[in-house]
């Protein structure tokens, strides 16, 4: 029996798990948190960080680990390849990790190898940002360098609101590093791709729907793409390219791009199945294909499936505090689930949580899957079902 060990036991992990356990694995997991929801649904727990290369190498090793999966969190991938590098078993190298989980190396990278992307400034103090900021092109991004899910990132109109953004963005970043970038205008989409044997392929491209400037969180995702056939083909092809140029030879990225008035460019791209239930809902409901399960195969040396099986739409949308407070419940789940069509109602939030204007993807607080024969009717469902749905604070 192979076994595999799940980086994190948070709910975005669960399907991992569970996918695991479906194949026959013998399943552990990893969370600094010992109370973690998917803790239970695996064979083994290890109480160490995802971002502790030792612990994580040591853990594995008792486990005897053939494979490690990496499921919508970027930081844990340096201490996956160390410790993969270490047991000589199949990951990312140290160095592919550390271009996946640092924008300011990964845009270096990209730029190295002609891969289309934005203008940047890498940024250490508040003093490179005062004289960087008298060159810029405004509107522009600032972001944290090593962060995801939105943190941190806000959208700058001038050289005073760089000023003025600069602590929220650093705050965000662990390396105290900020990125500037050019400001992409265009549909924005994410590639979902499974390397095998050095050749990347494109499983699905994803249509996003995001709340907009200043922070662009993420609120809903539809799949396929209802993008033009060529512009398709470009997506692919630099998403293909990005891949490669940060040496990911076997298993999955999650490619984030805009189609600007130039052409595709990429925003950023992690060596780690996509969250959002994207690859664990979405690409299944879209085209048959199980990533997560062909996911876990490469990673543990076996040949994927990736023939499309048949192509239906797929969506996700996310349901947001309207009223700032104390999350106590939502309304109206069990009268979205029973809508035809809705494949899945969660809670992301737990009882307590403080609910905060949207700033990045921790402000949100449910969501809905839903599937159809094409992306219309199923974008249709996932927003009627979201509309059903209504969120409740405590009061006093």
């Amino acid at each position: 029996m192979k076994r595999l060990m799940v980086m994190g036991a948070a709910i975005e992990q669960v399907p991992g798990i569970k996918k695991a356990k479906e194949m026959g694995y013998e399943v552990a997991v990893i969370d600094y948190n010992p109370k973690a929801v998917g803790i239970g649904l695996a064979d083994k727990f290890y109480n160490v960080s995802t971002i502790d290369p030792e612990g994580v190498f040591r853990a594995a090793q008792d486990f005897k680990a053939d494979g490690f999966l990496t499921l919508a969190t970027d930081l844990p991938m340096r201490a996956v390849a160390y410790a993969s590098e270490k047991l000589g078993i199949l990951g990312v190298s140290q160095h592919t990790a550390l271009l996946a989980t640092d924008k300011g190396e990964m845009i270096k990278a990209l730029k190295e190898h002609a891969v289309e992307s934005p203008w940047y400034y890498i940024i250490d103090t508040l003093d490179d940002l005062r004289e960087t900021g008298k060159q810029l092109t405004y509107p522009c991004i600032m972001k944290p360098a090593d962060n995801a899910a939105s943190r941190g990132v806000a959208l700058i109109h001038d050289y005073e609101g760089l000023i003025e953004s600069y602590g929220y963005s650093k705050d965000e970043s662990h390396s105290g590093q900020v990125i500037i970038e050019e400001y992409m205008e265009g549909p924005e989409v994410s590639v979902e791709v499974l390397s095998y044997k050095g050749e990347a392929y494109v499983l699905q491209i994803t249509d996003k729907l995001t709340s907009g400037a200043p922070h662009f969180v993420e609120v809903g995702h539809n799949q396929p793409s209802q993008l033009d056939k060529e512009t398709k083909e470009k997506i692919c092809d630099v998403a293909g390219r990005a891949v490669q140029a940060l040496g990911i030879e076997n298993g999955p990225a999650h490619v984030e791009i805009i189609v600007t008035t130039d052409g595709p460019k990429i925003v950023e791209l992690g060596a780690r199945l996509g969250g959002d239930c994207i690859t664990s809902h979405l690409v299944y409901l879209s085209t048959g294909i199980d990533m997560v399960k062909e996911t876990v195969k490469v990673l543990c040396g076996e040949k994927p499936d990736l023939v499309q099986k048949y192509e239906k739409g797929a969506s996700i949308r996310f349901l947001t505090g309207e009223t700032l407070g104390i999350f106590d419940h939502v309304d109206g789940e069990d009268d979205a689930r029973a809508v035809d069509g809705v494949i899945e109602v969660s809670d992301i939030m737990h009882t307590g949580d403080l609910i905060e204007s949207i700033r990045s993807s921790d402000d949100r607080v449910a969501y809905v899957v839903a599937q159809a024969e094409n992306v219309q009717a199923s974008s249709a469902i996932a927003e009627k079902a979201r509309n059903m749905m209504t969120v409740v604070v405590r009061k006093g």
